[in-house]
C-alpha cells in the first residue's frame, strides 16, 4: 500500500531555451568573423565558446521537449532523465572547449601575433550586452540540472566576453598582446570548475544517489519517531530527474488498522520537512514472519 504523486516542468522551460539558443547561435557567427578579423584569441575563443553553447542550448531545449512525454508502458516513469543526460553531455561539451581553448592559449604565449583592440573592444562589448540577456532569460526559468547546464555555459560566455573586452582594452591603451591568452586561461580555469561540478552532480543522480541536499538517516529517524511507527528499513532515496525526489520505504507499524492515519502523517512530515512528493510505503506488522530485513537503513524510535 503506498502513495504516489509526480511533478511536471513548467512549458516555459523549453521556449526559454529555444530563445537562448536563438540568440547565442546568431550573435556567435558575428563574433566568430570579428575574432577572426581582428586576431583575438579570447574573441575568437568566445566565439567557437558560444557554438558549442548554441549546440548545447539546442541539446538542452530537445531534452525539455522530450522529458515533457508522459510515462508510457515502456518508461513507467517518464522520460525525465533526459535533461539530466543532456547536462552530462554539455559538460563534457564544455570540457573539451575548455581544453581546446587552452591550447591554443598556451601556443599564442609562445608566438603572440598582433591584435586589432579596438575592434576586439567593440564587437566583445556587444557579445557582453548579448550574454546578459540570455543569463538574465535562463535564470528566471526552472533551475533543473539541464537549464543549470545551459546556464554555466552562458555564464562562461559573459566571462569570456568581459574577458575579451578587457584585453582589447588592454591591447588598444598599452599594446601589451599577452593579456589575451592569459585572461584566455583564465576563463577557462573557472568554466572547468563549474563544468566538473554539474558533472559530478548528473552523475550523482544517475547512478541514483540520494540528493545532496538529503540526509538519509535524518529522514529514517523522523520517519521512525511518527507515531504509530515503531520502525523503518530498506529506506531508499533517489533523484528521477531535477526536482523530482523519489522514496521507498518499508514501515513497520504497531496497529495496521491505523495505517491509513500513519500513512497521511509520513506523507505530510516527508513532504514538508523534505520536500519529497512522491512517496512509496510498505507497512508491515511487528514481528511478520514474511518480513526479510535487509536494510540500507533501519531505525527505530526507541
Amino acid at each position: 500500500m503506498g502513495d504516489h504523486q509526480h511533478h511536471h516542468h513548467p512549458p516555459g522551460t523549453g521556449r526559454t531555451l529555444v530563445w537562448s539558443f536563438a540568440l547565442t547561435a546568431g550573435f556567435a557567427v558575428i563574433e566568430g568573423v570579428g575574432g577572426w578579423w581582428a586576431g583575438s584569441l579570447a574573441l575568437f575563443g568566445d566565439a567557437g565558446h558560444m557554438i558549442s553553447d548554441a549546440t548545447a542550448l539546442g541539446f538542452a531545449a530537445l531534452a525539455a521537449w522530450v522529458a515533457k512525454h508522459p510515462p508510457s508502458s515502456r518508461h513507467s516513469y517518464g522520460l525525465g532523465r533526459a535533461e539530466v543526460v543532456a547536462a552530462v553531455v554539455n559538460s563534457l561539451l564544455m570540457v573539451a572547449v575548455v581544453v581546446a581553448i587552452a591550447i591554443a592559449a598556451v601556443s599564442r604565449l609562445r608566438q603572440p601575433i598582433p591584435v586589432a583592440g579596438g575592434a576586439v573592444m567593440g564587437v566583445a562589448l556587444a557579445g557582453l550586452i548579448i550574454n546578459i540577456g540570455v543569463a538574465w532569460i535562463l535564470s528566471r526559468s526552472e533551475h533543473t540540472l539541464n537549464t543549470r547546464a545551459a546556464l554555466i555555459h552562458v555564464m562562461g560566455d559573459l566571462l569570456g566576453s568581459l574577458a575579451a573586452l578587457t584585453a582589447g582594452a588592454v591591447i588598444y591603451f598599452t599594446g601589451w598582446t599577452p593579456i589575451d591568452p592569459i585572461l584566455s586561461l583564465f576563463i577557462c580555469a573557472l568554466i572547468l570548475y563549474s563544468a566538473l561540478r554539474l558533472l559530478r552532480e548528473a552523475l550523482h543522480v544517475i547512478m541514483e544517489g540520494v540528493p545532496l541536499d538529503l540526509d538519509l538517516r535524518e529522514v529514517g529517524q523522523a520517519m521512525a519517531a511518527t507515531a504509530g511507527v515503531i520502525s523503518v528499513h530498506d529506506l531508499h532515496i533517489w533523484t528521477l530527474s531535477s526536482g523530482k525526489a523519489i522514496l521507498s520505504a518499508h514501515v513497520i507499524v504497531s496497529d495496521m488498522g491505523n495505517w491509513e492515519d500513519t500513512l497521511s502523517a509520513l506523507r505530510q512530515l516527508i513532504h514538508e520537512r523534505f520536500d519529497i512528493e512522491h512517496v512509496t510505503l510498505q507497512p508491515e506488522r511487528q514481528g511478520h514472519g514474511s518480513v526479510v530485513h535487509v536494510p540500507l537503513v533501519h531505525l527505530s524510535r526507541h
